[in-house]
Order: C-alpha cells, then sequence, then structure tokens
C-alpha cells in the first residue's frame, strides 16, 4: 500500500475520487459516500474482523469501507450492482489482493454457491456494509433467510429503521419487522452515525446494527414462512385489536370467531390486546395453536 496516498474514506480522498470520475450519488441505489475514517474503522470493529474471517460487503461504492476490511479479513467478496462503479473501486482497491468484487444485485446472488466458490471453508463467514436504504429490509430478509450461517451481521441503515428492528414489545417502533428479524437473529445497536459523516449528507441520520446467532427459543414455530405471513397479518391494522386482526387474517364467520375466540383463550391472550403487546413467543404459540386448529 502507498503510504502517501490518504486512505479512500478521507474526506480529501472521497472528493477527489468523486471529481475524478465525475460521480454523482445516484438516489435511485441510494447512494451517499461515507467520508469519515473513524466511523469507517469503527464499523469494522464492531464486527470484529480478523485475518481468520472471510467478509461479503454489499454495496461498496467507491471502497472506503471495502479498505478497511480488506486491511483486517482473510478475504472479501463485495456485490455492487452500479458498473459505473467498477473502474473506480479497480483502482481504488488495486493495493488489496484479497478483495473481489462482482457486479450483481445482491438480491438475486445465489450465496451458498458464491461463498462455496470464493471462501476457502474453515473460516467464519460475516457481512459488513453500508446497505442503501430504500432496500435494507429485503436485503437483510434475503441474507437471513439465505441458508448461510453467518458468524456476524454488522451493517449501516437509516436510524429509524434500526429503531424498528430493536424495539419491544408496548413501544411504538414495535412492529412486524421487530419481531421477525429478532426471531432470526440477536439485534442490537452497535453506534449512531449523524448524516454529517456522509458526502453528500442524507436527510437522516443512520445506525450500525450488529446481528449474531441467537440463542435457541423454548419453543419453534410450525413453518418460518407461516409465522413471518401470520405476524405481517397482525400488524397489518395496529390500532385495532388483535382479535380484530385476526378476523381480517381468518375470517368473520361465526364458526371462524369461535375457533378464533377458543384459540385465543387456550394460548391465554386476551382478545382486546393491540398486536405490539405481544412477545416473540406469543407469536410463535399463535402460528403454531391456529396451524392445530386448521386455520393455517
Amino acid at each position: 500500500m502507498n503510504n502517501s496516498v490518504p486512505e479512500i474514506g478521507s474526506p480529501a480522498r472521497t472528493k477527489a475520487i468523486l471529481s475524478r470520475y465525475r460521480l454523482v450519488a445516484k438516489k435511485s441505489l441510494g447512494q451517499n459516500f461515507l467520508s469519515d475514517l473513524n466511523i469507517l474503522r469503527n464499523i469494522v470493529n464492531a464486527a470484529d474482523v480478523t485475518d481468520n474471517d472471510n467478509v461479503i460487503e454489499i454495496g461498496p461504492g467507491i471502497g472506503a469501507l471495502t479498505e478497511q476490511i480488506a486491511k483486517r479479513a482473510r478475504k472479501v467478496v463485495a456485490f455492487e450492482i452500479d458498473e459505473n462503479l467498477l473502474p473506480v473501486l479497480d483502482e481504488t482497491l488495486m493495493d488489496y489482493d484479497n478483495v473481489k468484487v462482482i457486479n450483481q444485485d445482491i438480491l438475486k446472488a445465489n450465496l451458498p454457491a458464491v461463498i462455496k466458490d470464493e471462501f476457502e471453508p474453515g473460516h467464519p463467514v460475516k457481512i459488513v456494509a453500508n446497505l442503501p436504504y430504500y432496500i435494507t429490509t429485503p436485503i437483510l430478509m434475503g441474507v437471513l433467510q439465505s441458508g448461510v450461517s453467518f458468524d456476524e451481521i454488522v451493517v449501516m441503515m437509516q436510524r429509524e429503521v434500526a429503531d424498528r428492528l430493536v424495539a419491544e414489545p408496548g413501544t411504538k417502533a414495535y412492529g412486524s419487522l421487530s419481531v421477525v428479524m429478532q426471531y432470526r437473529a440477536h439485534v442490537e445497536v452497535a453506534f449512531e452515525v449523524p448524516r454529517t459523516a456522509f458526502i453528500p449528507q442524507p436527510n437522516v441520520d443512520s445506525a450500525i446494527i450488529r446481528l449474531t446467532p441467537r440463542e435457541p427459543l423454548p419453543v419453534k414455530p410450525y413453518d418460518d414462512q407461516a409465522l413471518y405471513k401470520f405476524v405481517k397479518g397482525c400488524f397489518a391494522h395496529r390500532r385495532k385489536t388483535l382479535w380484530n386482526n385476526l378476523q381480517g387474517i381468518f375470517g368473520k364467520q361465526p364458526e371462524v370467531r369461535e375457533r378464533i375466540e377458543a384459540v385465543l383463550k387456550d394460548v391465554g391472550i386476551s382478545q382486546q390486546l393491540r398486536p405490539e403487546r405481544l412477545t416473540l413467543i406469543n407469536f410463535i404459540e399463535l402460528t403454531n395453536a391456529f396451524h392445530n386448529e386448521g386455520l393455517m
């Protein structure tokens, strides 16, 4: 590495790269270039990246975070959907032989196949990324349902979405996203990132979220997809009671209403509760109970 060249994530180098390639952040791809070296290093620290780790990055941009990961990781595979950034990354990351950039939409990628092809087995696989804000949720859900066992996922996202991911029952931010994400992983906010750390400056603040494999639950749903669909249905109308939302899912016929009432009584949950009062375990127990009742 040429020590005389400032790191990619420094404000001066970021501006120079953007100017040289006449790059303008594409709103359609949720592009904002992070230009704060301390924050970039702290993201890598939050993932505890070591030279034993294989890392997947999503949306490397001009390579600011990629560089910091590459300095620490065994190998980095970065997915970049914007082909205009490929020549930029070729230049900015030319000193790092442990980085491979794939020009592909992460939502269409076969992650198990990529990991098998690109990484030597026997090493932890982590995801470290500054996610495009407009598709944060689909990316996370896709990654968590890919069948790959990730040792750690550390990603930046809009603060408002981060709040929803870590929200607890009974809070305003708690919803279907909270339940589904907390079912899939242990979720925590590592630290917050001010909007001033980006070029151009977005109109929202950001947060770094850390997802790690969660401990086994005392009860499991009969089917993951059924749980997701049920949870989403329960939160379809937040201001309505659980009872009203359940009728929206299963129907309002007298016989169906009787079966809903019986399940709630059996599980010990009041009809008058609002969905945001239910815990993850409550949702799993209800999913299984309605399945056993023949409604799912």
